[in-house]
């Protein structure tokens, strides 16, 4: 009995899972499990497991008690792949070129799985600074990269990315003050605040877009006033700084965009 080449190493239980993927990757309000099945011409007892483990495995996730809906999971392992390591390589000269102009630290950090994690960061030229390591995930709520990276999407982007961050800080409630500001944000390119976790740093932030203008990482650069050093430019001087290396780099990943300042 002749068979097929292309079935020859057919794994059913990853076609099923793979299927679901696909179909929940076009729908915007999610599917029930039923619908789902339906779609896919197949019996819903035969996605039970199947979708429990994509729940499980933060691919998938409910949405009012029977709805499925993709998570940004698979996005934010495609965001650590070579692109990601690519756009970090990018950034290096303009962050120490930023470095040197502010003097100051700055890092660069992207969206993957319900955190801002930092893919690079350049440390201050002179001999103090306040920096962050390579590989930290930190807050999207409380922190110039995390408003940013959230403000610079579309409402759907948004509310999956929070979804996603909530999972694990239930606690958390944002208001409509929140999405004000990040619409504010979003308005004025970019983002200044004083740091959540550390007193007498003040969080400036710009978004680096890519081609389709939807940001891909937050430039941050941790301001401290520099006491001993009259002549290094001031807060507003260096936010205008921060702008114009998010400019550049989304230049190098493809955007159209106009240098701030």
């Amino acid at each position: 009995m002749e068979t097929d080449e292309s079935d020859r190493y057919r794994a059913p239980a990853l076609d099923k899972g793979l299927d679901i993927l696909e179909l929940l990757a076009g729908v915007d309000s999610g599917l029930t499990q039923a619908e789902i099945a339906k779609r896919l011409d197949r019996s819903p007892n035969e996605f039970y497991r199947m979708l429990d483990r994509l729940v499980r495995r933060g691919y998938v996730t409910r949405l009012d008690g029977d709805r499925y809906s993709l998570t940004l999971k698979l996005f934010g392992l495609a965001q650590l792949h070579a692109p990601v390591r690519r756009l970090a390589s990018y950034a290096t000269p303009l962050m120490r070129d930023l470095a040197q102009r502010t003097r100051q630290a700055n890092h660069l950090a992207v969206f993957d799985r319900g955190a801002a994690v930092v893919i690079a960061q350049q440390e201050a030229p002179d001999y103090w600074g306040f920096s962050i390591r390579i590989g930290a995930h930190i807050s999207l709520f409380d922190t110039g990269s995390g408003h940013v990276l959230l403000a610079f999407r579309s409402e759907e982007e948004r509310e999956m990315m929070v979804s996603e961050h909530v999972r694990s800080r239930a606690d958390v409630e944002l208001g409509p003050e929140f999405y004000d500001r990040l619409d504010q944000i979003r308005e004025r390119g970019y983002e200044m605040m004083a740091s959540a976790q550390t007193s007498g740093v003040y969080n400036l932030s710009a978004p680096v877009l890519g081609p389709d203008r939807r940001c891909i990482a937050a430039l941050t650069c941790p301001f401290i006033a520099l006491v001993n050093a009259p002549s290094a430019p001031d807060i507003t001087q260096a936010i205008t700084l921060v702008q114009k290396a998010a400019a550049q780099l989304s230049l190098l990943a493809g955007a159209d965009v106009v240098n701030s300042g």
